[in-house]
This record gives structure tokens, C-alpha cells and sequence, in this order.
């Protein structure tokens, strides 16, 4: 079985009012096993909480640095956790 984290990142740039929180989830779902969020915060950055596999966490990680997402992705910073739980899917906030 895999090892299950959290993996909540912080992503900087052109992210905001292009669709990127939609693109994401459908990254997640497309991706599978991952549960979460993502959300725009006051401050222009994109919050992505995911919990599942630490592989597809990683997959999710890898798309937000460097794949090909709506917007201008200047930067990403994430920490790693133990999961929480409480979600129901992915879902943009």
C-alpha cells in the first residue's frame, strides 16, 4: 500500500481569473486517488491542498510546476503533512 500524505502548495504568478483552479482539479481527478482543494487567496496565489498517494501528490506537484497551465506559473512552495482527511473529492473553493 502506498504511503497516504498531504501535500498543501502555494502557487505564484498569473494564476488568479484564468481558469487554474479548474484546470487543476481536472488534473487531480485525471491523475485519481487524490482528494482536496484549491483556492485563490487575497494575496494573488493559488492554494492547492491534495491528500492521496504520495505519488499522485507528486504527479499533482510536477503538473503545477511545470505543465501546461492556464496562466503564468512564476513559482511554487509546498509543504508535506500527514493527512487529515474530511474531503469528498477535489473541489475549487
Amino acid at each position: 500500500m502506498e504511503d497516504e500524505v498531504r501535500m498543501t502548495a502555494w502557487v505564484r504568478g498569473l494564476v488568479q481569473e484564468v481558469g487554474f483552479r479548474w484546470f487543476t482539479r481536472a488534473n487531480a481527478l485525471r491523475i485519481g486517488g487524490l482528494a482536496g482543494f484549491a483556492v485563490n487567496l487575497g494575496d494573488g496565489r493559488v492554494q492547492v491542498v491534495a491528500e492521496g498517494p504520495k505519488e499522485h501528490c507528486e504527479q499533482l506537484l510536477e503538473w503545477l510546476r511545470t505543465g501546461d497551465t492556464p496562466g503564468a506559473v512564476d513559482g511554487v512552495t509546498e509543504i508535506w503533512a500527514t493527512p487529515r482527511g474530511g474531503y469528498d473529492g477535489f473541489e475549487i473553493r
